[in-house]
């Protein structure tokens, strides 16, 4: 009797374990970032590999840009998926959103709307308390879905303009300006690695990161607008390109609450170097379980990146 007492009550220990890890869902399938069905993997390890999140993916039937990566595809999941021209609505993408702590979209620019009671469905979770992260393009997606732009606070692309909310920024005397002048949203110049400068220093996310750090080889994204409520910015970017479109500093890092919904807006991640970058990676894993929990118990590693050196780390896949 002791020893069948001794097994329930490890298997009871393992499952409260593997109960107490953060659910994680990934969503993807179209994204002009060819990098998409790899980046989707890399993602999914960096989370598994902290031993916090568990991780599942969720992919649209209709896929677009995958080809560059297609060997990826088959790893994040068995549903069959069609390569297509241009983005089409999967009236059949219905992720069970709530069986989730937290979802990051990996979608991106062009990406097809979803069916309105999928919408629906995630606007209610976000809502009511589920976490959203929101990675590069996927502030491009769906401009016309308002409770979206609303989620992600700014975006781009996708004919946003001045309908869509201001333009916020912080310009060079690091004073935050909310600017509803005329103009289309959504310009980077050349990808390079530019300085990214923590706006607070307080919040979980970027708690203990480096004043100024660099990023990997990516894109500044600029002159974002959108409804920008009840937002706040974690930290900005300067493009030090010979194009580049503003010489102010650009929303990078931000914060959004959305009902009771927590979501953590991160604009980096164009390719593979981007995607390397230590900076990226923490940000990326720091955000995700506080967009899921509220806090963050992970710590910044001693390789994160320095205002002079951007650091990386090589992706490998674990078989």
């Amino acid at each position: 009797m002791k020893n069948i007492i001794i097994a329930l009550l490890l298997i009871w220990s393992v499952n409260c374990t593997a109960q107490e890890k953060i659910k994680v869902l990934i969503v993807d399938g179209q994204n002009n970032h060819q990098i998409w069905p790899k980046s989707t993997i890399m993602m999914k390890q960096y989370l598994e590999d902290t031993g916090l999140f568990e991780v599942e993916i969720s992919r649209t039937q209709f896929i677009w840009k995958a080809e560059r990566e297609q060997d990826y595809l088959e790893i994040a999941t068995s549903q069959k998926s069609q390569l297509v021209e241009q983005p089409i609505t999967d009236i059949n993408f219905k992720p069970d959103f709530d069986k989730y702590d937290v979802v990051i979209s990996n979608f991106g620019w062009k990406a097809a709307p979803w069916s309105k009671k999928t919408q629906k469905s995630f606007e209610r979770y976000v809502k009511k308390g589920g976490g959203f992260v929101s990675i590069h393009a996927a502030d491009n997606s769906f401009p016309q879905w308002d409770a979206y732009n609303e989620m992600i606070g700014l975006g781009g692309w996708g004919d946003r303009s001045e309908k869509d909310g201001p333009y916020v920024y912080f310009d060079n005397t690091d004073k935050m300006v909310v600017d509803t002048s005329k103009g289309a949203a959504g310009f980077h110049g050349d990808r390079h690695r530019f300085p990214i400068t923590i706006r607070n220093t307080e919040h979980p996310i970027t708690k203990g990161m480096p004043k100024i750090w660099l990023t990997g080889i990516d894109e500044c994204y600029a002159k974002m607008r959108g409804p920008a409520k009840n937002m706040t910015i974690l930290a900005t970017g300067k493009d030090q390109s010979d194009k580049a479109p503003t010489d102010r500093n650009e929303p990078m890092l931000m914060v959004i609450n959305y009902g009771k919904g927590r979501v953590f807006h991160n604009t980096l991640g164009h390719d593979l170097d981007s995607f390397e970058n230590v900076g990226f990676i923490v940000s990326v894993l720091r955000g995700t379980e506080w967009a899921a929990t509220g806090k963050v118990t992970q710590e910044i590693p001693d390789d994160f990146p320095t205002e002079t050196e951007p650091n990386s780390r090589t992706f490998q896949l674990r078989k």
